[in-house]
């Protein structure tokens, strides 16, 4: 029986400097996010209308439970929207 081949995965090269991701809500010293500040939400939802994850934008673990209770009780009260009806 053939062994199998282990895949090759591209690695980020050493000297490639990335952005230092830091959490927007501390820095402004935001105590909870409201779920009416659309401009705010809208800032941590894709095109396609998923929330972003804390890996990417960066936000503390505190603050990604409160933005996405955040974005689906907006969602709820339909000042977001579930997905974005023109995107294809």
């Amino acid at each position: 029986m053939p062994r199998k081949q282990k895949k090759n995965f591209k690695r980020r090269k050493s000297n490639q400097e990335t952005k230092r991701r830091y959490c927007k809500f501390t820095a402004l010293g935001i105590e909870e996010v409201d779920y009416k500040d659309i401009n705010l939400l809208k800032e941590y939802i894709t095109e396609t209308g998923k929330i972003m994850p804390a890996r990417i934008t960066g936000t503390s673990a505190k603050y990604q439970r409160q933005l996405t209770k955040a974005v689906k009780r907006a969602r709820h009260l339909a000042l977001l929207p579930y997905v974005d009806s023109h995107y294809r």
